[in-house]
C-alpha cells in the first residue's frame, strides 16, 4: 500500500464510516487497506504516490471508453462552462433519451434519474402501479441498489460483509420481496404460480455481475418468458452494469429477450452520476406528470452528466464490440489455462466488456455456488496481482470490467502478471 494512501485512509476513518463512501472500497472482501487514486488514463489508474495500475474495475463498469477519454472530457468541460445545474429541461436530456430509445428496441420512453439505485427503485414502483400487485421476485446474489426492498440476499458488498440483509430495514418492507435462486427455472415458475394473485414483477441482472459473473441459461430465460405469458408478470432487466457493456444492444440484445422495463446507469453517464429507467409507452405514461406514479429529482437529467453520457454513447455506437468480446473471451480462456498449469482450480466466463474469475472446479451458475468458491484464495491472488500493478475488484463476488482502451498490450500484461501470481500462490 502506498504511504500516502495509508495516511489518507487513517484520516478518512475519522470522518467517514469505515473510511469510505461505498462499502466494497474498504477491501473488506480481501483484507488490507484501500488504495487512494488520483487520476486515470485509458486502461490505467495512478494512485496518490504515482504508482501505475492496469485497471479491471473501471469505476465498477462505468469507464467503458477508458479513463479521461478526450471526447468525454471535452464535452464535460464545454457544458460545465454554461452552468452545472438548472433544475429545468435542457436539450441534451431529449437528445440522450432519443439516443437510448432508438438504440434499445424495448424502450419507447425513458426517465433519467441520478443513480442505478434510483432507477431500480423507481422502476419497481412503476411496475407495482402498472400491475396492481405489490409482490415481486428477485434472485439471490442479484444487487439492485440499497433500496430497502432489495436488500435481501443482495450479493456483492452485502455478501462480502456476510449480511443476509441490512439492519434498519423493517420486516414489513421486505415482506413483498420473494427470493428465488438464479438459473433455477422450476423454482421460479413454482414461486410465481404459488403467488400468482400477488406477484406483479420479476427483477434480475440479465448477466449477474454481483456474484462474480454468471450468465443465464436458456431454460432460465424460457421460464421468465413463461412466467410473463402465463401469469402476466412484468420482467425488469437491471442493466446498470451490463447496459452497452456486454454488447451494442446491451444484455437484452445479446440474449434475444425483450424486457418490459429496463434500468441503466454507469456507462450512460460516462463517469458522472446518472441512471435511467424505461420501457414501452403504456407503462411509462403512468409516470408523473403524464400519469399518477410520482418520481422526481432536482438533478435528474443534469446537463453535465448528460453531456458525458452523450459523448460516451457516441463513441460506443461506432466501437467494435466484436473485438471487445474476443478480448474478454481470450482473457477468460487464458486465465483458466494458466491456473491449470499451476494446479489451481479456476473457472472463468466472459461477455463483451465483462469477465468473471472463480477459484472453483466448476463454473458457478448461481450465487449459492459462487459462495462456495475459495474466496480466501482469491484474496491472496488479489494482493499478489496488486503488487504486480494489476487492479482487480477487491471482492470475489464482483465481475471484472474491460474498456475499449484495453488492447493486446494490456491483455499481455494481465496474463504475464497472472502467470507469476498463480506460481506464487500456494496450491
Amino acid at each position: 500500500m502506498s504511504q500516502k494512501s495509508k495516511l489518507l485512509f487513517e484520516e478518512a476513518r475519522n470522518w467517514m464510516p469505515g473510511g469510505v463512501n461505498s462499502p466494497v472500497r474498504a477491501f473488506g472482501g480481501v483484507g488490507g487497506e484501500p488504495i487512494f487514486f488520483e487520476r486515470g488514463e485509458g486502461a490505467y489508474l495512478f494512485d496518490v504516490d504515482g504508482n501505475q495500475y492496469l485497471d479491471f474495475v473501471g469505476s465498477w463498469g462505468t469507464a467503458l471508453v477508458g479513463h479521461t477519454n478526450p471526447a468525454v472530457i471535452e464535452a464535460v468541460q464545454e457544458k460545465a462552462k454554461l452552468g452545472l445545474s438548472f433544475g429545468a429541461p435542457t436539450a441534451g436530456e431529449c437528445e440522450l433519451a432519443k439516443l437510448v430509445c432508438e438504440w434499445i428496441p424495448s424502450m419507447d420512453k425513458i426517465r433519467l434519474v441520478n443513480s442505478g439505485t434510483e432507477a431500480c427503485m423507481s422502476a419497481l414502483r412503476l411496475a407495482r402501479a402498472f400491475s396492481g400487485k405489490d409482490k415481486f421476485v428477485k434472485f439471490s446474489g442479484c444487487y439492485h441498489g440499497h433500496f430497502d426492498a432489495f436488500l435481501v440476499k443482495a450479493g456483492s458488498g452485502v455478501a462480502t460483509f456476510g449480511l443476509p440483509n441490512s439492519p434498519g430495514v423493517p420486516k414489513g418492507v421486505t415482506s413483498d420481496t420473494l427470493i428465488c435462486p438464479y438459473n433455477d427455472p422450476s423454482a421460479l415458475l413454482e414461486l410465481v404460480r404459488d403467488n400468482a394473485d400477488s406477484v406483479g414483477s420479476i427483477i434480475l441482472e440479465p448477466y449477474v455481475g454481483n456474484s462474480g459473473f454468471i450468465r443465464p441459461s436458456k431454460e432460465f430465460l424460457n421460464a421468465l418468458e413463461e412466467a410473463r405469458e402465463k401469469y402476466g408478470v412484468l420482467i425488469l432487466f437491471d442493466e446498470v452494469m451490463t447496459g452497452f457493456r456486454v454488447g451494442k444492444n446491451s444484455a437484452q440484445g445479446e440474449l434475444g429477450f425483450t424486457p418490459d422495463l429496463t434500468m441503466f446507469g454507469k456507462v450512460i453517464g460516462g463517469g458522472l452520476p446518472i441512471g435511467a429507467y424505461g420501457g414501452r409507452s403504456e407503462i411509462m405514461n403512468m409516470v408523473a406528470p403524464a400519469g399518477p406514479v410520482y418520481q422526481a429529482g432536482t438533478l435528474s437529467g443534469n446537463p453535465v452528466a448528460v453531456a458525458a453520457g452523450l459523448a460516451t454513447l457516441s463513441i460506443c455506437k461506432e466501437a467494435d464490440y466484436s473485438k471487445l468480446h474476443s478480448i474478454s473471451k481470450n482473457i477468460a480462456t487464458s486465465l483458466e489455462k494458466l491456473a491449470t498449469k499451476h494446479k489451481h482450480p479456476v473457472r472463468c466466463d466472459a461477455q463483451g466488456g465483462m469477465f468473471g474469475m472463480f477459484f472453483s472446479k466448476e463454473l458457478p451458475t448461481s450465487f449459492e455456488q459462487a459462495a462456495q468458491c475459495d474466496h480466501k484464495k482469491f484474496a491472496r491472488f488479489f494482493h499478489l496481482m496488486l503488487k504486480e500493478g494489476v487492479y482487480l475488484p477487491p471482492s470475489g463476488y464482483e465481475a471484472c470490467f474491460l474498456s475499449f482502451s484495453h488492447g493486446d498490450k494490456e491483455v499481455g500484461l494481465l496474463l504475464e502478471a497472472a502467470d507469476k501470481c498463480f506460481a506464487k500462490l500456494e496450491v
